[in-house]
């Protein structure tokens, strides 16, 4: 099988980490991943993800209607859009054919992302054969420890606390970008580049998401993936120092650029090889 992603391997201490970069969608052909990272799950005495999407079903519930659902009766969404937008909206929700009841209650960003990952879809990507559920369906199976080194909770926090007219903007530019082609173009630029594990290409990713001065694009570079960097690096840096052997697999965008996780993971005295 062809390197898939990004991979690095942490030392220190004597213990070793390995740390996987995922895509959180999937294809079949995707599977199994090269015969160096099976190994080091087989190896392994516990996978770390960001968040376990086999885990509580129920949790993950509480998380959506917490922050991605409107109380307290308003909504729908399309009413925080200007005007011209809600049109454009309803279109999309009949290209991916989303009935407007499924949406009904969904807050700004939460339709955003379902039209993000139906976009996917489109390509021919699906969010069920994501790779952090399929690394934690192959953990599971064989009854290995599964941690979380995020919250499902925490992560969804993080789009609910927008406030409603940042929400408003960020499914604006969802919908522009879907209907300029770049959402399209985007999807099949990071599957590309992870599936043939193409370190220059996933750099002007970075680069490119970093350089991005649109609200959703500073949201992403700022929130999403710097503002998460630090924790996660010290969560991973203190599963080195508990397991003799793990494995880390989160979202290939955390482990390129500047200010990455490998990056903080040398700051701390790690030895951090970049394998692929």
């Amino acid at each position: 099988m062809p390197n898939r992603g990004a991979l690095f391997r942490v030392e220190g201490g004597g213990h070793v980490a390995w740390l996987f970069g995922t895509i959180h969608v999937g294809a079949r052909d995707f599977y199994p991943l090269e015969p160096r990272l099976m190994a080091a799950l087989r190896e392994a005495t516990v996978l770390a993800l960001e968040v376990d999407p086999t885990g509580s079903q129920n949790d993950i519930a509480r998380a959506v209607r917490e922050h991605g659902m409107y109380q307290n009766g308003r909504g729908p969404a399309s009413a925080e859009l200007p005007a011209p937008y809600r049109p454009r909206l309803d279109r999309l929700l009949r290209r991916y054919e989303i009935g407007p009841q499924s949406v009904a209650l969904m807050k700004p960003w939460m339709i955003a992302s379902l039209l993000t990952v139906r976009e996917f879809e489109a390509q021919g990507y699906q969010a069920e054969l994501a790779v952090d559920a399929w690394l934690a369906q192959q953990a599971h199976g064989r009854g290995q420890k599964v941690i979380e080194l995020e919250s499902v909770q925490g992560q969804m926090a993080l789009f609910g606390r927008m406030p409603l007219a940042d929400q408003a903007l960020f499914l604006q530019e969802c919908i522009d970008a879907i209907e300029d082609k770049e959402q399209a173009g985007d999807a099949r630029e990071i599957a590309r580049a992870w599936a043939t594990a193409d370190q220059a290409a996933l750099d002007r990713i970075a680069a490119k998401t970093a350089a991005d001065t649109t609200y959703s694009g500073r949201f992403v570079s700022q929130v999403l993936l710097a503002g998460r960097n630090p924790a996660l690096a010290a969560r991973i840096a203190a599963l080195l120092k508990s397991e003799r052997r793990s494995v880390a697999a989160i979202g290939v965008l955390h482990l390129v650029g500047a200010g990455s996780v490998p990056e903080l993971l040398r700051a701390r005295g790690l030895l951090v090889e970049r394998v692929y």
